[in-house]
């Protein structure tokens, strides 16, 4: 059986094979409400077979949206309305997991294909922003987020507390904190948008200390036997590669030993301009090194998207899950393709028992 093929456990959770749907943001809700759009999507994703299928970024107040279409989970009826899906992406034998998060600066946008940039201050559809530091992000996200208060920080860790809660009594059993791609996570470890002159500002140290004290206060209301993951930016490709890696693996250490189960490696985004070597699997590497230098399970996106590949990094112990977002939106069969392709003996027992009753006698 090829290694992709291969059941992964983590905790009390045991994945089909080692191929994840990541968080993709639909931008289809409306108030963070999510919709009928949201069950058939997901509910297509888990169909095709992966064993992990992880909720779009999800946010945890109102404020911490990307844009207005993005989903939320900070009241009960809002996180009532995941409910359904829960039991779609389950009904498919795969385990559902969500990814919650607050967007910090770079949130009150404007969906990706209505401009991708910052609502104009003058459009009722927009709030203000917050962040560590009053630095706007720059390019088409000019807006300069209001610095945060030790009072802001506080009800911002509560807000990822209640989150997780209430993920909880929707159903999910794979929790997912987004501290990565230059939200407000990101920006609090980044020394480009984190210029704070109290403890959670300065030395790398203090700069992960928001992000090391939302995981701990998480961990203690989240279920012991289920996992617990961070996303993650370890790198900027800004020229200063080899001292933010050393940072970000001494912090994954430091979330390692404070329940985190997994990391899924992934850029920084904190700043516009910088030269991301893109191309397949950039980031095998990578994480290779973060699961050998901080000792903890990982994952990655970004350029597996192809079954050679995604067998090649779970075989070399790159990755122990990996990640495969555009290529399932254009196959949501993925698994089932990838499987033929690496010549598993009756490929289509990778997809749900009706599905491969189908394909196998006809």
């Amino acid at each position: 059986m090829p290694a992709l093929f291969q059941p992964f456990k983590l905790k009390d959770v045991t994945l089909r094979n080692r191929i994840a749907v990541p968080p993709m943001c639909q931008y289809q809700a409306v108030d963070g409400r999510i919709n009928d759009w949201h069950l058939s999507h997901y509910a297509s994703m888990a169909r095709g077979g992966a064993g992990l299928v992880i909720v779009e970024a999800t946010a945890v107040a109102p404020e911490g949206r990307i844009t207005p279409g993005c989903a939320g989970i900070w009241s009960e009826e809002l996180a009532q309305a995941f409910a359904p899906v829960v039991r779609a992406i389950k009904a498919a034998g795969s385990v559902p997991g969500i990814q919650i998060g607050h967007a910090g600066r770079k949130a009150s946008a404007n969906l990706p294909w209505e401009g991708d940039d910052h609502i104009a201050e003058d459009d009722a559809r927009g709030w203000q922003t917050i962040a560590p530091s009053a630095i706007a992000y720059g390019a088409g996200l000019p807006k300069l987020p209001r610095a945060m208060t030790l009072d802001d920080i506080a009800r911002v860790r509560q807000n990822f507390v209640d989150a997780a809660l209430r993920a909880r009594e929707a159903g999910f059993e794979w929790l997912e904190l987004h501290f990565a791609h230059g939200y407000l996570a990101q920006s609090f470890f980044s020394a480009h948008s984190n210029q704070r002159d109290d403890i959670y500002g300065g030395s790398a140290e203090n700069r992960g200390r928001f992000l090391l004290e939302t995981l701990k206060a998480v961990r203690e209301v989240w279920p012991e036997n289920l996992p617990l993951t961070v996303r993650f930016g370890v790198l900027e490709y800004d020229g200063r590669d080899e001292q933010t890696l050393l940072e970000s693996i001494g912090l994954v250490a430091r979330f390692k030993t404070a329940g985190m189960d997994m990391i899924s490696v992934s850029v920084g985004f904190t700043i516009p301009g910088t030269s991301i070597p893109w191309g397949p699997a950039f980031l095998g590497p990578v994480a290779e090194r973060v699961r050998r230098e901080a000792g903890v399970p990982v994952s990655s996106a970004w350029g597996f998207g192809t079954p050679e590949i995604a067998e090649r990094v779970v075989k070399e112990q790159q990755l122990d899950v990996v990640m495969v977002g555009r290529a399932h939106l254009a196959n949501p069969h993925w698994a089932y393709f990838a499987a033929k392709e690496l010549g598993v003996e009756r490929a289509s027992w990778t997809l749900p028992a009706p599905y491969a009753h189908w394909l196998e006698r006809y």
